[in-house]
């Protein structure tokens, strides 16, 4: 029995293992973030362990982070730095507008709010799946964008529970602050990981519907991201990443 205890495979000690490798991951993500710059890489680099982690695939957390962050470092930059451009446009043009900088009747109004309301859904959908995406696949920057929206797009349940539980995750830690101190600082610990972690099980799920399986890798490649019977979409998916 003793033995079954502290055998390492032992689902209990996986999962201690696991909630160990988020709290490293919070670390290196926040140091490797500081730049600002810098954040998309990290964000990448914590997909690429997380999702390891909900296949249950043994790796160092530190050597796939800083693997990843040095092989998606160019391209997860250009990624971060458009998002975060367009996202203070976003925020300035709503600014502007809604602040009565503007007269603006009650009809152009309504008008501006659907406008605005259908862009932000589509910057965070790109958002939600762009950094993942990065993280397993091999694709130019203006591809993965693209896949980013539809793929979202085509599992809209997928990505609507996705935003939701990101959303729950913020909400509770903001109550927990002054509600439960305890449960707050806990969440701290495991900061920006613990979300990718949760959001990697929708991921993989996900992803696992694009890769052919091994055999086909071998006769082909060009990996597609959409079935042949989506004619509007073409072949996306350049190559797998190899994990």
């Amino acid at each position: 029995m003793l033995q079954g205890i502290f055998n390492y495979d032992n689902p209990v000690w996986r999962f201690i293992g696991k909630l160990g490798d988020l709290i490293l991951l919070n670390v290196l993500w926040i140091i490797c973030s500081i730049p600002i710059f810098t954040i998309g890489a990290s964000t990448t680099a914590v997909y690429y362990v997380t999702m390891k982690l909900s296949r249950d695939e043994d790796d160092s957390a530190i050597r796939g982070f800083f693997r990843s962050f040095k092989e998606n470092f160019k391209q997860a930059t250009i990624i971060w730095l458009i998002l975060l451009v367009a996202g203070g446009l976003l925020a300035f043009d709503f600014w502007f507008v809604f602040t009565g900088k503007i007269a603006v009747s009650g009809t152009l109004k309504l008008i501006l709010n659907a406008v605005f309301g259908g862009i932000i859904l589509i910057y965070l959908f790109i958002s939600t799946y762009v950094f993942p995406l990065q993280a397993r696949f091999y694709n130019p920057v203006k591809r993965t964008l693209f896949n980013a929206f539809f793929m979202s797009v085509r599992h809209l349940l997928q990505t609507i529970g996705i935003i939701a539980i990101d959303a729950a995750v913020v909400v509770g830690s903001y109550f927990s602050l002054f509600l439960f101190p305890q449960m707050f600082l806990l969440l701290v610990l495991f900061g920006m990981p613990l979300i990718a972690f949760i959001n990697s099980y929708f991921f993989t799920a996900i992803f696992k519907k694009y890769i052919p399986k091994e055999e086909e890798v071998q006769d082909r490649d060009v990996i597609p991201l959409f079935d042949e019977e989506s004619s509007d979409v073409e072949e996306a998916i350049k190559s797998l990443k190899n994990q």
